[in-house]
């Protein structure tokens, strides 16, 4: 479990640009019953990857097409919600940060931590609006 004076930065980053924060597992199962697409990011502390990642899923956002619902939960923090949030995603195995499509409840995309690590915001962004171009 991370401090929250550590996490606030970071959930602020996403959450200042309309992804809405989900702390329950509750609260994960609503957001993916949800019609239409969700995007779910699993923030995450680690620099190497989550420094891309955030800015990625902000970006992505300037596409002419984008999820209906925005959404994140945080690794090693909102334990229940990560863990639903998660089981959503099998077969992908657990990683963070990571990024999640659903269509109606159904995962349609994903980005694991590996697509995350070395590449820039642009080119995670890019991945993900290609995403919104067939789904959304």
């Amino acid at each position: 479990m991370y401090p929250e004076e550590l996490v606030k930065p970071m959930r602020n980053d996403l959450a200042v640009a309309g992804f809405e924060e989900l702390y329950t597992s509750e609260a994960v199962e609503k957001a993916l019953e949800q019609k239409g697409t969700t995007l779910v990011v699993v923030n995450s502390v680690c620099g190497c990857a989550a420094a891309n990642a955030r800015p990625a899923a902000k970006l992505s956002l300037q596409n002419g097409k984008r999820p209906d619902h925005l959404t994140t939960v945080f690794a090693g923090v909102d334990t229940d919600a990560v863990n639903t949030a998660r089981a959503a995603m099998v077969p992908f195995p657990p990683s963070s940060p990571s990024m999640a499509l659903f269509k109606d409840g159904e995962l349609v995309h994903m980005i694991e931590r590996h697509h995350i690590e070395g590449r820039p915001a642009e080119m995670i962004a890019e991945n993900l609006m290609e995403a919104y171009n067939e789904h959304c």
